[in-house]
């Protein structure tokens, strides 16, 4: 075997132990060691290659933008537990209730709000199947539509800043944390329209499937429903301003004033204000969000120990020019990268999740990416709008397990009186699956959807530029200037 034909077998070799499903974090370091051994054995690079390994390790735990990790983990932990999504849910359900498909509409929206202040899939889908399955069920909505709803709007958490995802590829892609938010927020308010304009659609179509709430099963009514309304959406609104405008993370904002570790430390602050505002600040509480945190930055930072493993490997035997070689001669040039990157991202997240698929494939596709001209922040936010289909996608979105156990409790409670049955929440993810996939063809044929936020480069014009150099000892200038553009030559578009 030669050292070109290896970079192909570790890629299959990485393929067999994801799907194993021994912990990724060790499989990936276990691989990469015992390829390193077999490529100093073959004398395809000295042993001295692999001196460079602890520092590599030491280079990705001393990275300080990864400090965000936490800081987000614990606020999102903190915002899930604090009853943020039980008043919101409540609210919005009594404001759009009357409406047909009205609890649909209240799970979307509060989905999109809740996905900007928590950042997290698990606690959202659960907070609101609690709250709105049993109220769906009463009324006969339609139950494939009343799992697929939840499922959806508890995954777009993944794409709305200040989502872990976009921190994780920021840093994977060398860009700012800032720029890929402003780019996720035009995809993020196009998915809610889609969503909406299902729901709608499906109104029409089925009228009876999913029916509005009589006027006289509403509890609050005027001031006091919008009262209760604003309570949730202002302090929201307020954590969201703060942590992603700080960091310039929000369209308009051109100036950073704190960087991501910061903003997040102050985000995790006003989580703990939130909570303590709705009286749920105890020591229970800080307990577990504590140990959530604990639990997803030990996974993290393991992850990321085994992927430089590999990835160091990788690199030695020119896996890398591999990578390049495939991808960049597909047909289609952006395009035809674009699309197959897709394709074969959204089949990976079946058996990975976003954080080993951002650690392992981002670092080798990033590159050809880059080589193609194509912007990374767009790359990434494209990246981040697929992945979202991998909570999703039956039969192992987590999303749907999710479902699946929330439901079970409800139905061993009492709290609904029809057990949901599996069958069901599987179909009732495709049509949101398909959804989904459609925002990801949207974003690549029409890239504006991520850049329209982003800061514009300032255009020079080098015509207008004049140089006045002192041509006598009294310093005074020449009567003449020289113009910067006959110095230079001129520029690339033309002026």
């Amino acid at each position: 075997m030669t050292m070109e034909n290896f970079a192909p077998w570790m890629f299959v070799g990485l393929v067999l132990v994801m799907i194993i499903g021994f912990p990724v974090a060790f499989s990936l370091g276990a691989l990469g060691l015992s390829c390193a051994f077999f490529a100093v054995y073959q004398g395809w690079f000295p042993v001295d290659f692999l001196v460079s390994l602890p520092l590599n390790v030491f280079g990705i735990l001393s990275n300080e933008l990864l400090l965000a990790i936490p800081f987000f983990t614990l606020m999102g932990s903190l915002l899930e537990r604090c009853g943020l999504a039980e008043d919101m849910l409540d609210s919005m359900g009594q404001l759009f209730g009357r409406m047909r498909g009205g609890l649909g509409y209240s799970v979307i929206l509060v989905g999109f709000i809740l996905g900007a202040v928590t950042g997290t899939v698990a606690g959202q889908i659960i907070a609101m199947a609690m709250i709105s399955l049993p109220v769906m069920i009463r009324y006969h909505y339609n139950m494939r539509y009343a799992t697929g709803v939840l499922a959806a709007s508890g995954t777009i958490t993944q794409l709305v800043p200040p989502s872990l995802v976009l921190v994780v590829l920021a840093d994977q892609l060398g860009v700012s944390v800032g720029d890929m938010y402003k780019g996720a927020w035009g995809p993020s308010l196009l998915q809610i329209v889609i969503f909406v304009l299902f729901t709608y659609l499906y109104t029409r179509l089925h009228p009876s499937a999913l029916p509005g709430i009589p006027d006289h099963e509403r509890v609050l009514k005027g001031w006091k429903l919008w009262k209760k309304c604003l309570k949730g959406i202002i302090p929201s609104a307020i954590l969201i301003f703060a942590v992603l405008g700080s960091m310039g993370g929000l369209p308009g904002i051109n100036r950073a004033i704190a960087t991501p570790t910061e903003a997040g430390a102050m985000g995790a602050l006003g989580a703990f204000v939130l909570a303590y505002l709705h009286n749920r600040l105890d020591w229970k509480l800080l307990k577990e969000t504590s140990l959530n945190t604990m639990r997803i930055t030990a996974m993290v930072v393991f992850i990321l120990i085994g992927s430089r493993i590999f990835s160091l490997v990788f690199q030695g035997v020119d896996g890398a020019k591999w990578v390049e070689h495939m991808l960049a001669d597909l047909p289609g040039g952006q395009i035809g990268f674009l699309l197959a990157v897709n394709i074969f991202i959204f089949f990976l997240a079946f058996f990975l999740d976003f954080f080993e698929i951002a650690f392992i494939v981002i670092p080798l596709l990033a590159p050809v990416a880059s080589k193609l001209g194509i912007d990374l922040v767009w790359f990434g936010v494209l990246i981040c709008v697929n992945m979202q289909t991998s909570f999703m996608h039956p039969p192992f979105g987590f999303a749907l397990f999710y479902l699946r156990g929330i439901s079970d409790t409800l139905f061993k409670q009492g709290s609904i009186k029809i057990k949901i049955q599996t069958k069901d929440i599987y179909l009732g993810a495709v049509p949101w699956v398909v959804m989904q996939l459609l925002l990801v063809l949207i974003v690549i044929f029409v890239p504006q959807t991520v850049t329209v936020f982003l800061d514009k480069p300032e255009q020079v014009d080098l015509s207008k530029i004049e140089i006045l150099a002192p041509t006598d000892e009294g310093g005074k200038n020449d009567e003449n200037p020289v113009n910067l553009e006959e110095l230079l030559g001129p520029s690339k578009n033309g002026k």
